[in-house]
C-alpha cells in the first residue's frame, strides 16, 4: 500500500529508482565531506556575562523556529499526501473558519510576547553603560583606529599590521591575517569598559564579536557601547560598516589582561608619551 502510494505520488517506478539513486548518491558524496570538515555550528563562546546571555536567547528563539518548522511542513506534507487526487480525495471549497483564524492570531502571539521578555531584558542590559570602570573613545578614520583612554590621558592609532606580502599573495598567509594590528586596544579583565565611539570622516562601526560588542561609529556624533570580559586573552574584530575601498583593512584587536598588567601598560604608555614631549 504505502510503495503504491510513494509510486503514485512520484509517477512510476523509473522514476522512483531514480529518485532514490539521486538520494543514495549524495548521502555516500555529502558524509564523508562532513565528516573530514571541522564544523562550527554556533557562535564563538563569549567572553562577556551579557554575550552569554545572547547567545542563550538565540538558542531558544531558534529552536522555538525549528518546531515552528516542523508542525507546519509535518501538516503540509501531511496533507499533501494524505489527500492528493490519486487517492480519491476531491478538494473541498471552504473559507471564514472562526476558530482557525482566532487560532492562528493567539498561537503566534504568545509565542512573540513570551520572546520579548528575555530579549528586552538582554537589550536593556547591552544599552546600560552607566557606571563604567573606565572609558575609551574609539575614532574611526580611513582606515584605521584612534583610541584615547580618557582617564588616563593615553591617546594612540591601531593600524593593520599584516605585511603587504601576504596582502599581495607573494608569501603565505598568517594565522590572523588581516586581524593584526601595531597597538591594541588593552583593558583589564573584570572591569566594565564603556567605548565611545565616532568618526572623523565617513561612517565606520567598532565590532568585536567575543566580546558582546557592536556600535556604529558616526561622524559628528558620539555614540557609546561597554564590555566587561570575563577572562584574559586576545579577542579581534573587524569595522562593520563599508566605509570605503580598504573597509576590509582596518580590524580591532583588544587584550585582555590582569590588573597588575593593566597597570605596568599604562606605565609605559604614559612614559612613551612622557618621552616624545
Amino acid at each position: 500500500m504505502i510503495k503504491n502510494d510513494i509510486k503514485s505520488t512520484f509517477g512510476g517506478s523509473m522514476r522512483l529508482t531514480a529518485f532514490l539513486r539521486l538520494i543514495c548518491v549524495g548521502t555516500v558524496m555529502l558524509v564523508p565531506g562532513l565528516a573530514a570538515a571541522e564544523l562550527q555550528w554556533n557562535f564563538k563562546p563569549a567572553n562577556t556575562e551579557i554575550g552569554v546571555a545572547v547567545h542563550d536567547l538565540h538558542s531558544l528563539v531558534m529552536w522555538i523556529i525549528v518546531l515552528i518548522a516542523i508542525v507546519v511542513f509535518g501538516a503540509m506534507f501531511y496533507a499533501i499526501v494524505k489527500h492528493r487526487k490519486s487517492a480519491g480525495h476531491q478538494a473541498h471549497q471552504f473559507h471564514e473558519n472562526t476558530t482557525i483564524e482566532i487560532v492562528w492570531t493567539v498561537v503566534p502571539v504568545f509565542i512573540l510576547v513570551g520572546m520579548a521578555f528575555p530579549a528586552t531584558k538582554a537589550l536593556l542590559e547591552l544599552r546600560d553603560s552607566s557606571a563604567p570602570d573606565m572609558t575609551i573613545k574609539a575614532t574611526g578614520y580611513q582606515w584605521k583606529w584612534g583610541y584615547d583612554y580618557l582617564d588616563e590621558g593615553i591617546s594612540f592609532y591601531s593600524t593593520l599590521s599584516t605585511p603587504r606580502e601576504q596582502i599581495e599573495g607573494d608569501t603565505e598567509k598568517g594565522e590572523n591575517y588581516l586581524l593584526e594590528v601595531d597597538n591594541p586596544v588593552v583593558v583589564p579583565v573584570g572591569k566594565k569598559v564603556r567605548i565611545l565611539t565616532t568618526a572623523n570622516d565617513v561612517l565606520h562601526a567598532w565590532y568585536v564579536p567575543e566580546l558582546t560588542v557592536k556600535q556604529d561609529a558616526i561622524p559628528g556624533f558620539i555614540r557609546d557601547t561597554w564590555f566587561r570580559a570575563e577572562k584574559t586573552g586576545t579577542f579581534r574584530g573587524q569595522c562593520a560598516e563599508l566605509c570605503g575601498k580598504e573597509h576590509g583593512f582596518m580590524p580591532i584587536v583588544v587584550n585582555v589582561v590582569s590588573e597588575d598588567e593593566y597597570k605596568i601598560w599604562v606605565a609605559e604608555q604614559k612614559s612613551r608619551v612622557a618621552a616624545r614631549n
